[in-house]
């Protein structure tokens, strides 16, 4: 499937109910697509962004994180999330940009580190009694792959990566680079 070029002008509901604009036309959209409501590999790549958070605000990048599963089960793990987080349980955003689910999402060994820091994290955090439990049959499945896409004001698609395994997505630091190109080529 080929990926867009262009975000037609639409209104996303977040998690929390606030209404988001795609394209935004003040800023970047890093639109992200990730797995299942409470997906420890998941949950360590959204620190990894929280954490830098002013970077990319200051980048004039907007986040948009989008997952497979119900907006009431993704509250259970995002309420302290400081990003817009989006619900696609039927996956209809999903097949629009082309991000896929595949085996190799978690049979390819270069996702296996990623697998055992997110696991490890996620069962001390509740143990602490810091965040439920990952789900044991995550709604959606959990053979999804990453997607990244940074668009541009006008709906451009700037740059986008679809995953070949389960942490393969940008990091903090490509994103920010992605951006500062884009800003060399205004829209």
């Amino acid at each position: 499937m080929s990926l867009p070029t262009t975000v037609q002008d639409r209104t996303l509901v977040t998690v929390s109910g606030a209404q988001i604009q795609v394209p935004d036309p003040d800023c970047l959209i890093h639109l992200q697509f990730r797995r299942f409501a409470g997906c420890p590999v998941c949950n360590l790549h959204l620190r990894s962004i929280v954490t830098r958070a002013s970077d990319i605000t200051a980048a004039n990048i907007r986040e948009v994180v989008v997952f497979h599963s119900s907006a009431a089960e993704l509250r259970k793990y995002t309420s302290e999330l400081p990003l817009d987080v989006v619900a696609d349980p039927s996956r209809i955003l999903y097949r629009e940009f082309g991000v896929e689910t595949s085996p190799r999402a978690l049979l390819d060994p270069r996702g296996w580190p990623a697998i055992l820091r997110g696991v490890a994290h996620d069962i001390r955090a509740t143990l602490r009694g810091e965040q439920a439990a990952p789900p044991t049959n995550p709604e959606g499945g959990g053979l999804g792959l990453p997607g990244d896409f940074l668009i541009a004001p006008d709906g451009r698609v700037l740059a986008a990566k679809q995953g070949e395994h389960v942490y393969d997505q940008w990091s903090v630091d490509e994103l920010l680079t992605l951006a500062s190109t884009a800003e060399r080529h205004p829209c």
